[in-house]
């Protein structure tokens, strides 16, 4: 018996001792790398601090969107894109106060004379396999290469790209392994993030609420199984009033239910955090299609999304646009041939924005004069604003169709915009162009939702969601802005990274519901998010700090 418990005891202690060296080691992984410091000699290049967003080369708009966590707050060096990759490029000498070992990212594409080879480097040690993402470009390896103290040209007699990612005290202890981030492929085109790139941003984050203000058990949830996504916040007097998409949907009914199911809110809140709901504006039904066409035997108001309140000063009214979806339960996307509905206030003034509502017809649908990018979701939002003595309306159209033989079960991907036109609100709209081609000046591949106001100096803004990083889709995930001297020409999209200053508490970010001037430059946006932990989607706060220099700078770069 005593034999036995030593024998336990001492494969108890092996155990635990081998236990003990993994969690040794996986700390080791999982914990920065200490930073050693240095000097650029005789050059301007500039520095990066190695973070998520993180500019690494300059003259061009790739960013780190995925980083092995030694890598974290490092200090990187921003190398000219252009010239590294023709090998015109000015030597880098770099000074060292002690012995370092600098880390750079080679990327893993064999044979092509525009990225730096593996074969280039003498005593380099791989040590990050696949350990850093950069939109629009391959995979990076990580390799280390020790320097003794002093002054050090960096690869003198070689060309091709390379990142250099931090440098670090030569005593670090460093554990090689396969960081298995992603393809930096994935993320094509490559997009410009406000404040991590060249250009000075047009908004700072100045900061917000570091948690949902309208979260799952709040008052006034009850009954909102999924939470929120898409409508309009407003501002009437020092009221805010907020028309979300609410997911209902059913409790004890499958997830995907609640995106069914739906309603529009009316909530007010006196400081955009402490919201409460005032009211049901409208109630979708909820009833699935019986065909797979666009077929009127089916409830064309299964699902209804998207409320857009807009103030009618020649009526004294406010205006509500809306979208009704018909419902596949088999058929992706499962909302289907969009309809976008008009409805007034029965109480005339600025204060009516409460309703209740009367519906005044359909005012855009799928037709004749629709075309296949509109594709299977499409009309699947509408935005209208004034241009003068014009309205001009952003509508939007998803899942889209090669060619009309695809109609209607073979849908292609892509989340697009055009304009559409009228000389007054109550319409008739016309599609520009007769929405031949959708606008792609912004995004080529996704804009979503968007909602239009002016700057102080008139130029004009969309904000919009931008697109996923989740669900098979490598986009932006944040929310995007774009800007446009006329209304009609819109630029290319800029992103915020809002959470750099707000706590992050969701896994993807959605949709921007406003964006609404309180003074002294600032501006209010409330969005939804999405946390993949839970069924209940949030609603967040931010605000951020307009630069009027910036914005000066925008208006004239635009009207050249």
């Amino acid at each position: 018996m005593f034999s036995k418990n030593i024998k336990y005891n001492f494969k108890l202690k092996t155990a635990f001792l081998m236990l003990f060296v993994i969690c040794i080691q996986v700390t080791a992984q999982t914990t920065a790398w200490k930073p050693a410091s240095f000097e650029i000699v005789k050059s301007n290049y500039k520095t990066f601090k190695t973070t998520q967003y993180a500019h690494v080369f300059s003259g061009s708009k790739h960013n780190i969107v995925g980083l092995a966590p030694e890598l974290q707050g490092l200090t990187g060096i921003e190398l000219p894109l252009d010239k590294y990759k023709n090998g015109t490029n000015s030597p880098l000498q770099l000074k060292f106060k002690e012995p370092v070992q600098l880390l750079i990212g080679l990327f893993q594409e064999t044979n092509n004379k525009e990225y730096l080879q593996t074969n280039a480097i003498e005593n380099g040690k791989l040590i990050l396999e696949n350990g850093v993402t950069i939109t629009g470009l391959a995979p990076v390896n990580v390799y280390a290469i020790a320097y003794a103290k002093g002054t050090h040209t960096i690869f003198p007699n070689q060309k091709g790209l390379f990142a250099i990612l931090g440098v670090i005290k030569s005593s670090q202890q460093l554990v090689s392994r396969n960081a298995e981030l992603l393809d930096g492929k994935l993320w094509n085109p490559t997009y410009i993030i406000e404040g991590f790139s060249d250009e000075k941003p047009l908004f700072e984050i100045i900061g917000g609420e570091n948690k949902a203000v309208i979260d799952e058990g709040m008052p006034g949830t009850e009954g909102i199984q999924g939470g929120f996504e898409g409508g309009r916040v407003v501002k009437v007097g020092d009221t805010y009033h907020m028309f979300p998409t609410e997911r209902a949907g059913e409790k004890g009914v499958e997830y995907y239910y609640d995106r069914v199911k739906t309603k529009i809110g009316h909530w007010t809140s006196k400081d955009a955090i402490h919201w409460k709901r005032e009211s049901t504006i409208y109630q979708a039904s909820g009833v699935y299609a019986v065909t797979e066409d666009d077929n009127p035997m089916n409830d064309r108001r299964a699902a209804i999304w998207s409320y857009m309140p807009v103030f009618n000063e020649k009526a004294n009214k406010w205006y509500g646009y809306y979208l009704a979806y018909t419902v596949s339960k088999e058929i992706e996307p499962n909302h289907s041939f969009g309809r976008i509905w008009r409805c007034e206030s029965t109480v005339e003034g600025i204060n009516g924005i409460g309703g209740p509502y009367k519906d005044m017809g359909i005012i855009m649908e799928p037709g004749l004069d629709s075309q296949p990018w509109e594709g299977r979701q499409g009309v699947a939002s509408f935005f209208p604003y004034k241009v003068g003595d014009k309205y001009f309306g952003f509508y939007s159209g998803a899942y889209p169709f090669a060619s009309w033989a695809d109609y209607p079960k073979k849908s292609g991907k892509g989340w697009f915009v055009a304009l559409a036109e009228s000389k007054s609100l109550e319409g008739p709209w016309t599609r520009l162009n007769k929405g031949l081609e959708p606008i792609k000046t912004i995004h080529p591949q996704f804009v979503e939702n968007p909602i239009v106001s002016q700057l102080p100096n008139g130029l004009y803004i969309a904000v919009f969601d931008g697109g996923p990083e989740g669900w098979g889709h490598h986009l932006p995930n944040m929310i995007g802005y774009t800007l446009s001297k006329d209304g009609i020409n819109w630029g290319e999209a800029r992103y915020l990274p809002i959470e750099t200053k707000v706590d992050k508490t969701w896994d993807i970010m959605r949709t921007p519901l406003c964006l609404i001037p309180e003074g002294n430059d600032v501006y209010t946006i409330i969005y939804n998010t999405i946390d993949l932990k839970k069924r209940f989607h949030p609603t967040g706060m931010v605000k951020v700090k307009l630069n009027k220099d910036v914005m000066e700078s925008k208006l004239k770069e635009l009207k050249k």
